[in-house]
This record gives C-alpha cells, structure tokens and sequence, in this order.
C-alpha cells in the first residue's frame, strides 16, 4: 500500500532551502539520523496529484514534474509570508486554473503558489 509521495526540491544552497521550509513556510520536519546535520525530510500536509498531457491542448507542455502549493486566500498567504520574509517573483496572475504567483526558495528554483479555482481533491478521505 502507498502511503504517502515524497517530492524533492535540488537546491544549489540545501540548508538554505531547508531553514526557508522550517522556518518561512512553518513545515513540520524530522532530521534524516543516517546523514549530514540539519538534513531535514519536511511534513507537506495533504496532497493531490494532476497529470497534463505532453501534446495538444493549452496545458501541453515537455515532459517533467512540478510542485505547486495551493493556498486558500493568496494575498493573505502572500501577506503572511513577506512578514517571515518571503519574496515572490512578480505579482499575482490570473492562470485560468487560479491566481498564481511564483515563490522565490532560497537556492533552488521557484514554486508555484496558487489560490484555485479548479476543484481540489487534497481533502478527500
């Protein structure tokens, strides 16, 4: 039985990232006991999973992975992060599956965080 996904983020600055999870975002972590200091596995909450197509359609893209975070209010999300010192890359837009804006993570590369519009299903039981 599946239990969980684990994603992974590639960070040119791991303990960076790492205390920007922790301590930004306020993510539940555990240190991994087998490796280096501060290697932390974070607890990301509920989840869901979409899968585009690599061709035709407006969602058609090369094939690849992202990790997005939703969020149930952006400009409050938005507001509550800059204060623990967040920085965002441009301003909020319109996406047609939400309001998106892009997240800057300290050594890595950007995430998505978006407040949908689709229907989600991270709360299903």
């Amino acid at each position: 039985m599946i239990n969980a996904i684990h994603t992974l983020i590639f960070s040119d600055d791991a303990p960076a990232t790492r205390a920007f999870l922790r301590d930004v975002l306020r993510w539940p972590c555990v240190a991994d006991s087998d490796s280096e200091p501060e290697w932390l596995i974070f607890k990301t909450g509920p989840s869901e999973m979409g899968v585009h197509p690599t061709e035709g359609g407006e969602h058609a893209n090369p094939r690849h992975h992202s990790i997005s975070l939703i969020c149930d209010d952006l400009a409050a999300t938005m507001a509550e992060l800059s204060a623990r010192g967040a920085e965002f890359s441009g301003e909020p837009m319109e996406l047609g599956f939400g309001r998106g804006v892009m997240l800057r993570l300290p050594g890595a590369d950007d995430v998505l965080l978006y407040q949908a519009h689709h229907n989600t299903a991270y709360a299903l039981e």
